[in-house]
């Protein structure tokens, strides 16, 4: 078997090859975006950090 004949795969080469791309791609955005969202909700946690202590000191003294 050569490697011409392994990349064309038996005449599915676009189908298969297309496929492992979409798939890449795919995977790809996905974790870009699992990136952004961790990066979104650690800021939000940061943000709401004061609020929260402040709520807490205000409950335990009252």
């Amino acid at each position: 078997m050569s490697w011409a004949e392994f990349f064309n795969m038996g005449g599915y080469a676009f189908y298969v090859w297309g496929s492992f791309g979409v798939a890449l791609v795919s995977m790809g955005i996905e974790v870009y975006l699992l990136r952004r969202r961790k990066k979104r909700a650690l800021l939000q946690q940061v943000k709401q950090a004061p609020k929260i202590s402040v709520l807490q000191e205000h409950e335990t003294t009252t």
